[in-house]
């Protein structure tokens, strides 16, 4: 059994698919049929249910899978250690909820300072997020509404306060005749906002999801429905008046930002320093930026 054998066959479980997995690695597709194959036949076991739309794990699959995981995050730290060095490169796989508008400055300030780190950054949603952290794909990320888990280390970011947004002042009679504009499930603010129109006991007229930012926000200036973000997201909208803001209870508007990472993970020099960054750039009790002159 081969490396590359549990990289192609974790690829082809998380496609569903051999020439997607094929496309992703730049394999041919015959090539990627031939290794899954000699994989069933050394383990004597088949690890896919196979028919016209793709192919799923079936419950050996699923053993492999998990061994795989740990295999191959295992392989990614003895690498990580190796290489380490005082001064930090290589790179940093990090994700991120959408809404940290302050997440810029951070980034710049640690390429500054570190430029021969490479930087990656997906956005997604918290519950997404912190599975790839667990499960050794990201290396950090940047999540909100995040709850303990025995596998994570979270080290705060900043507090900030949600605020119900509309395009015009309105009253919650008014409300209930809005679509909620949302991200999809796994967001912290669309779980606050759930909570919250269940406990004042309105039935939205529709649950409309999006997957940025920019196009709830365009949505919720044209009129379309109503959504809640942090208030330091759309300040600029709601002093040029684009936008009118509704404040909640405390128990639905306030939210911590995270920076999460695997408990058991190697923690790279490049990882110090990125949380040294966030902890000299932030203030974790007022949400505010530290700006440094020289």
């Amino acid at each position: 059994m081969e490396i590359k054998d549990l990289k192609i066959f974790k690829t082809v479980a998380f496609y569903g698919s051999v020439s997607k997995a094929a496309n992703e690695l730049s394999y041919v597709q015959s090539h990627v049929t031939t290794r899954i194959q000699l994989l069933e036949k050394e383990l004597n076991t088949q690890l896919f249910h196979r028919n016209s739309r793709g192919m799923k794990l079936n419950p050996e699959g699923k053993k492999l899978l998990s061994y795989t995981d740990n295999v191959l995050s295992m392989l990614d730290e003895m690498v990580k250690v190796v290489q380490d060095s005082e001064e930090p490169s290589g790179e940093l796989d990090l994700g991120t909820v959408e809404t940290i508008i302050r997440l810029p400055h951070i980034l710049s300030t640690y390429h500054e300072d570190y430029p021969n780190v490479d930087l990656s950054l997906v956005t997604g949603v918290t519950e997404d997020l912190v599975q790839q952290v667990i499960t050794h794909q990201l290396d950090g990320a940047f999540v909100t509404g995040f709850e303990e888990h025995p596998k994570i280390t979270q080290h705060d970011v900043f507090h900030e306060e949600l605020t119900l947004i509309s395009n015009k002042a309105m009253t919650i009679d008014e409300i209930v005749h809005k679509p909620l504009l949302v991200f999809k499930s796994g967001c912290s603010y669309r779980a606050k906002l759930t909570e919250w129109i269940k406990t004042e006991g309105i039935h939205p007229a529709k649950i409309i999801e999006f997957g940025t930012l920019e196009t709830i926000l365009g949505c919720v200036v044209s009129g379309l429905g109503v959504t809640l973000l942090p208030k330091s997201t759309i300040q600029h909208l709601e002093e040029d008046g684009t936008v009118s803001t509704m404040k909640l209870p405390d128990k639905y508007s306030h939210v911590t930002t995270v920076f999460i990472r695997q408990s058991d993970a190697y923690l790279t020099n490049s990882m110090k320093k990125f949380i040294e960054t966030i902890q000299t750039t932030t203030d974790t009790k007022t949400g505010l930026l530290r700006y440094h002159f020289q």
